[in-house]
C-alpha cells in the first residue's frame, strides 16, 4: 500500500523556520521524483519545489527560492523541505508527492500525502 505521510507542520513566528518531513512506504523512493506543493485557504494547489530521484537536481517556485531547501534520503524513504525565514504568505497545508516527471504540474504526479498545515503568525 502507498503511502505518503507528511509531519512537521505547526505554527511558528515571521522570520521562523520549519523542517517538514514526508515518510513514504510502498514504493521505491529512488525511483520517483518528490515534490512538495501547497494550498493556501481560497487559493488553488501551487507547486513549491521538486528534486530528482537521486538528489542531482532541484527546483524552486521563485517565492521560496533561497529560503527554501528541498532533500532526501532514500535510504529512509524520506524527503524534506527545511523553511528559513518563513512569511505570513507561507501559511498553507503543505503536501508532499511523487511522480516521474521533472515537474511541477500536479498532474505528474501519481502519490499524493493527506498534508501538513503550516501557520506563520505572530
Amino acid at each position: 500500500q502507498v503511502q505518503l505521510v507528511e509531519s512537521g507542520g505547526g505554527l511558528v513566528q515571521p522570520g521562523g523556520s520549519l523542517r517538514l518531513t514526508c515518510a513514504v512506504s510502498g514504493f521505491t523512493l529512488d525511483s520517483y521524483v518528490m515534490a512538495w506543493f501547497r494550498q493556501a485557504p481560497g487559493k488553488e494547489r501551487e507547486g513549491v519545489s521538486y528534486i530528482s530521484s537521486y538528489g542531482g537536481g532541484t527546483f524552486y517556485t521563485t517565492s521560496v527560492k533561497g529560503r527554501f531547501t528541498i532533500s532526501r534520503d532514500n535510504a529512509k524513504n524520506t524527503v524534506y523541505l527545511q523553511m528559513n525565514r518563513l512569511q505570513s504568505e507561507d501559511t498553507a497545508v503543505y503536501s508532499c508527492a511523487a511522480g516521474r516527471k521533472l515537474s511541477l504540474r500536479e498532474d505528474s504526479f501519481d502519490y499524493w500525502g493527506q498534508g501538513t498545515q503550516v501557520t506563520v503568525a505572530s
